[in-house]
């Protein structure tokens, strides 16, 4: 498939999209404490997903259907957990939220991995090098520079803090569809490796295990993923669009707004 690239118009569509991204994973993540569910925290996001009139991401995605609007991960959960009202959060748990939307035609995905109140000293540095790791991608975004570059990013900083990288899951483009061409590996592999050119927007989301990199999928539900060694999963995630100006991270509420750049509305292989 053809890497889709977005107008300047387009991408402030996605901006859009991401800013209710990261309001709502504000809202959830102020309300993660000990002895709140994961399925209380799903029901928040849906009222928020009625509230900004968005179409859910995850809802309904895949086979089988994924039940939830939001995928809530806890402690060696690496992606995909369903919120549940029995899976209650502990003192020292880690949760990553992972959230998208579709507005106007067009969707964001973000995703941050959390504390539950105070966390240990391994733990607080798994979420820093993972967050780390994907700021260092982030300014990897830039026209010219090909989409190893972004991978290297990843994986040289993780494995520089002794942490590994999952294989198996990957960032993506975005844009009219949740994941378009190219694949964004967190590692550098033999696989396609294009220039970066203004107009791509990838949802670039590290994945770090504490110990291997090896996970495995619940067998039941058929869709939270777990490391196979039972030790602690992080993920981050944004939405980074390429400009001549530099990245633009969509899904950061904060970031500033970019200056209008013309760009064009292409595909190439």
């Amino acid at each position: 498939m053809a890497i889709i690239y977005k107008t300047r118009a387009e991408i402030e569509k996605m901006r859009a999209a991401n800013l209710v991204v990261c309001s709502v994973l504000d809202e959830i993540e102020a309300m993660v404490r000990p002895g709140v569910s994961t399925g209380e925290l799903g029901d928040r996001a849906t009222v928020l997903v009625k509230k900004h009139r968005v179409v859910p991401a995850f809802l309904g995605y895949g086979d089988p259907p994924f039940p939830s609007v939001i995928c809530i991960s806890v402690n060696d959960e690496v992606v995909h957990g369903i919120p549940s009202p029995e899976r209650v959060l502990h003192q020292g748990d880690i949760v990553s939220l992972d959230f998208g939307v579709a507005k106007d035609g067009y969707y964001g995905d973000s995703a941050r991995t959390v504390p539950v109140g105070k966390i240990s000293a391994p733990a607080q540095k798994l979420l820093d090098a993972t967050r780390e790791s994907l700021e260092r991608a982030i300014a990897q975004c830039l026209v010219g520079n090909r989409l190893h570059d972004v991978s290297r990013a990843v994986q040289t900083h993780v494995e520089q803090n002794g942490f590994s990288v999952v294989r198996v899951f990957v960032g993506h483009g975005i844009g009219r569809r949740m994941h378009e061409e190219p694949a964004v590996p967190n590692f550098v592999d033999g696989g396609r490796n294009p220039r970066l050119r203004e107009g791509m927007v990838l949802a670039i989301e590290p994945m770090v295990n504490e110990g291997s990199y090896e996970v495995e999928v619940d067998a039941r539900d058929r869709w939270t993923a777990r490391t196979r060694d039972g030790k602690l999963s992080a993920h981050f995630e944004h939405s980074v669009a390429i400009t001549a100006e530099g990245p633009y991270v969509l899904s950061r509420c904060d970031e500033e707004r970019r200056g209008k750049t013309k760009l064009v509305s292409a595909e190439a292989t």
